[in-house]
């Protein structure tokens, strides 16, 4: 027997997979407000791998020494920090991304294409922002976040943060790169 094809029906079907996807993005920002620790959480784990993957590939590409140093140094410091998120990730109960988001592989898959002088710059440009990022996201977290352990843990690796941004923007000018303005750090320091 030949089935009738219904008009009405593809478009009912057609509505209900488009009213599941937009309730399931709005369900995701939904959750991201609903939980702002646990995806600060799972935010700084994944910007803090892609720092380490990052500093791994300036340690050993990058023609400066400044920014060889410099790369090695987000090593040490992310990959410490990392160690202290998975603990603090454990008693949550959350269970961290095991990758880099997609902006970071881009990032990655850019700079591999570069070298010398060129990689340098453009590894440096993108630290200096992406530090500009983190120390506001760590700031937001330390006075506002609403679990005491993460939102202390941010507070206290802050500092390192803006450490970095200082010592970024100052390298990222020794490669030629334009750095637009200074960090709070830099101009505390300066008063």
């Amino acid at each position: 027997m030949r089935q009738r094809f219904m008009p009405g029906t593809t478009a009912a079907v057609a509505g209900a997979l488009m009213s599941l996807a937009v309730t399931s993005a709005v369900a995701h920002e939904g959750a991201k407000a609903e939980h702002p620790d646990k995806h600060f959480l799972k935010e700084a784990a994944q910007g803090g791998r892609a720092e380490v993957t990052l500093g791994q590939m300036a340690a050993e590409k990058a023609a400066s020494e400044d920014v060889k140093k410099f790369g090695q140094r987000m090593v040490d410091d992310h990959t410490k920090a990392g160690d202290e998120l998975k603990k603090l990730a454990a008693a949550e109960g959350v269970t961290l991304p095991a990758e880099m988001d997609r902006k970071a592989k881009a990032v990655q898959q850019r700079l591999s294409q570069l070298s010398g002088a060129e990689f340098d710059r453009a590894y440096m440009k993108e630290i200096v922002k992406d530090h500009q990022k983190d120390v506001a996201a760590f700031e937001r977290e330390a006075q506002q976040g609403k679990d005491t352990e993460l939102k202390n843990w941010a507070a206290q690796t802050l500092p390192t943060l803006k450490e970095h941004l200082d010592l970024a923007q100052n390298t990222a000018e020794k490669v030629g790169v334009k750095v637009s303005a200074k960090s709070e750090s830099s101009t505390e320091k300066a008063m």
